[in-house]
């Protein structure tokens, strides 16, 4: 399978394009395997080639604006999730990928798995279940590790779980055995310019499915779907009233992931009543609807994957009551207005805001006739500073942000473990 991916490198020239976590693992595997070929390096950062190891050995090197401005120079472009081609002429074939790779090399072996939200959770779950029923299963993706690092775990017996995410599938051409899309709604319109455009980056999972593949989709994507040659299986269905919600995966949203993920692994060949069993052992994962604990009478929710407003809605339904809402970060321009409709029915104590997010979702929900206390604030230690005069009998703080963090933190995990610190350290100081 390897050699597979080894072929199509083999003997041309190669630009990585981008050099995060995936363009250095891409350039560790060519060097290993391919120590011979003819590698350049891209990326806007000028200093993302400081701590390269043997620079030498590297053809050239491009930084800044037109880091992008010599695709046509290679035979093969090996571009990273997140770099935009936007404006760029691209040339059929010329533009490839670790994922594509990947999934053209071990494409019977993986159960790929995507949607806007819940994608992290569906493919522990599922990795989870095939591992507790006795399959050997990796865990790879978007979720923490690029795909060539986990390539030596592998061998013909291993079922790949692979979370993918919108930036990962926007160039593929090769589509997993088993696909799973649990939903789309509007994210990342930054990269993708569209909604449109976003959708369709997502129907790769699905667009090139072989006939004897499975396809697994929320009802919702019915309609949209492109013409596909695999089985399409739709949920929900009756199996819900199978199993019971685990206490690790709070909500109604989760039962459609698990129904996803016990979908995908009857799909690899495992009995249902096998898998169910294994639902309750589950660990949910961090920063969703996460409980950091209670502090001088306030319950405190962890829920910083939250980036787009049917994640905030979810959250808010499953916690519900919730007394104090952190919202807003970074705009990336989507639409509040469902968010917006849900806090005018359902009103909360104080809203703590924050970021042109946050601005745009208050502005709404003032028009929109929304009286309750909204505070703004620039650090989430002015959040804390405010709790400490506030009423804390059986009170419930939820920071679920229906934003993208990049405007302050590195990522939603950085913003996530900064809630929880404040909240412990709140919970001492009082």
């Amino acid at each position: 399978m390897r050699e597979t991916i080894l072929k199509s490198l083999a003997k041309k020239t190669i630009l990585i394009a981008g050099f995060g976590r995936e363009g250095k693992s891409s350039l560790a595997f060519i060097r290993r395997f391919l120590p011979d070929a003819k590698v350049s390096l891209a990326d806007f950062n000028e200093h993302a080639f400081d701590q390269l190891e043997n620079p030498a050995a590297i053809e050239n090197f491009y930084t800044g604006k037109p880091y992008l401005d010599y695709l046509d120079e290679f035979d093969l472009v090996l571009k990273s999730p997140g770099i935009s081609l936007a404006n760029k002429k691209i040339v059929p074939g010329k533009i490839t990928s670790q994922t594509d790779l990947f999934l053209e090399a071990f494409h019977n072996q993986v159960i790929g798995i995507t949607g806007t939200k819940g994608k992290s959770t569906t493919a522990s779950l599922t990795h989870h279940l095939l591992s507790s029923a006795g399959q050997r299963s990796i865990l790879t993706g978007n979720i923490g590790t690029p795909c060539f690092d986990s390539i030596e775990q592998i061998d013909t017996q291993t079922r790949i779980v692979f979370e993918l995410s919108a930036h990962q599938l926007e160039h593929i051409r090769h589509s997993p055995g088993i696909g799973v899309i649990l939903n789309i709604f509007q994210e990342h319109l930054d990269h993708f310019g569209t909604y449109e455009r976003y959708q369709q980056a997502k129907y790769n999972l699905i667009r090139y499915a072989e006939p004897q593949d499975v396809c697994i989709l929320h009802a919702s994507l019915k309609q949209n779907i492109p013409q596909i040659q695999g089985q399409v299986l739709y949920f929900p269905t009756k199996l819900q009233t199978q199993f019971q919600l685990p206490k690790n995966l709070p909500g109604a949203h989760n039962l459609l992931n698990i129904e996803a993920a016990l979908l995908a692994t009857e799909a690899a060949g495992v009995d249902l009543k096998t898998t169910i069993q294994h639902l309750e052992s589950f660990k949910g994962l961090e920063h969703r609807i996460e409980f950091v604990g209670k502090f001088d009478g306030i319950s405190f929710y962890n829920d910083s994957i939250a980036t787009i407003p049917e994640a905030a809605i979810a959250a808010l339904n499953t916690l519900n009551p919730i007394h104090y809402l952190i919202l807003g970060g970074f705009d990336r321009g989507i639409d509040y207005s469902a968010l917006v409709a849900f806090l005018v029915q359902h009103p909360v104590e104080v809203i703590f805001y924050t970021g042109k997010a946050g601005k745009r979702i208050t502005e709404q929900l003032k028009d929109a006739g929304y009286t309750n206390q909204l505070l703004l604030f620039d650090k989430l230690e002015e959040v804390f500073e405010r709790l400490k005069s506030l009423q804390h009998l059986d009170k419930a703080c939820l920071l679920s942000p229906a934003a993208a963090s990049y405007d302050q933190y590195l990522n939603f995990e950085q913003r996530g473990q900064k809630f929880k610190q404040l909240a412990v350290k709140f919970g001492k100081l009082r």
